[in-house]
C-alpha cells in the first residue's frame, strides 16, 4: 500500500504575514464594506457618482489591510503604508456618510447618544467564535442598527464602526512604527541573518584546538576573512567565542 506523499513543510520567513482575517480592524472593515453597497442601494440613488465613490472608498479600506498584512513578511514599509491607505479610505468614507446626514438634513449622534454607546459596547465586548455555530457574528449583532429601514440610523451606525475601526489602525500604526525602529525592515533582518549565517559557519567550519588561543579569553581562534574596512579580502585570527568575545590576532603574529 503506497504511502499517501506529504506536504513539504512551508518554509520560515522572517517575518510573519498573512493572518489578516483574525484582525479585528478586518472583520469590522468587512462589515463597513457590506454595509456601505447594502446602504448605497437602498438609499442612494443609483446614477450618482456618490455610489460609486462610497463603495470604493469602502472596498479600499478592506482590501488594503488585507494587502499590508499579506506584505508584512517583505517589506515593513509597504506595510505601513498599505495599512494607512485604508485609514485615509475609511476617513473618506466617513465623510461621505457625515455629507449625507447633513444634505438630508438627518441627524448625527453625539459621542454619549445612547445608540453610538450601544453600538461602540458591542465592538468593545462581542468576540466571534468560529467553531460555535451557536455564536452570532458580528454582522448580526449590529443587525438591529445596520438592517434598520431608518437610513440615519444605518448611516450614523456605520459611523461609529468605522471610528472603531480608525481606532483600531492608528493602534496597528503605531505598533509598526515601533518595531521598525527596534528591529529594523526586511532588508536589514535578512543582512543580520546573513551575518548570523556566516559567524556560525566560520566558527565550526574554521575552529581547530591547534590553532592559536585568542589573547583576551583564551579559547581557540578560527581563520576569518576581513568583509570590509582598509583590510578588507586579508586574513586574520578571530576569537571562536565572537561575537560574546572580539579577539582578533594577526595571521604572520
Amino acid at each position: 500500500m503506497n504511502k499517501p506523499m506529504e506536504k513539504p513543510a512551508r518554509p520560515k520567513t522572517l517575518r510573519p504575514s498573512g493572518g489578516y482575517r483574525k484582525l479585528r480592524s478586518f472583520q469590522t472593515a468587512t462589515i463597513i464594506y457590506d454595509t456601505t453597497v447594502s446602504f448605497c442601494n437602498r438609499f442612494i440613488d443609483p446614477r450618482s457618482r456618490t455610489v460609486d465613490q462610497m463603495v470604493q472608498a469602502a472596498r479600499s479600506g478592506r482590501q488594503n489591510i488585507a494587502e499590508g498584512s499579506r506584505a508584512s513578511a517583505v517589506s515593513s514599509q509597504t506595510e505601513l503604508r498599505l495599512v494607512n491607505v485604508a485609514r485615509a479610505s475609511l476617513d473618506e468614507l466617513l465623510l461621505d456618510f457625515e455629507d449625507y446626514l447633513r444634505q438630508h438634513n438627518l441627524p448625527l449622534w453625539a459621542k454619549d447618544d445612547p445608540q453610538a454607546h450601544a453600538v461602540r459596547e458591542i465592538g468593545k465586548n462581542h468576540r466571534t467564535d468560529p467553531s460555535d455555530p451557536t455564536d452570532p457574528t458580528d454582522a448580526e449583532a449590529y443587525s438591529p442598527w445596520l438592517t434598520s429601514a431608518d437610513p440615519a440610523v444605518v448611516a450614523n451606525a456605520i459611523i461609529c464602526l468605522i471610528h472603531q475601526t480608525n481606532y483600531l489602525l492608528d493602534r496597528q500604526v503605531s505598533g509598526l512604527e515601533r518595531q521598525f525602529i527596534k528591529e529594523g525592515g526586511y532588508s536589514e533582518r535578512l543582512a543580520a541573518a546573513r551575518i548570523a549565517e556566516r559567524s556560525s559557519a566560520d566558527r565550526s567550519d574554521r575552529t581547530d584546538r591547534t590553532n592559536p588561543a585568542c589573547p583576551l579569553c583564551g579559547k581557540p581562534m578560527a581563520l576569518r576573512t576581513a568583509r570590509k574596512g582598509p583590510q578588507v579580502g586579508s586574513q586574520f585570527w578571530g576569537c571562536s567565542g565572537y561575537p560574546k568575545c572580539k579577539g582578533t590576532k594577526k595571521l604572520d603574529g
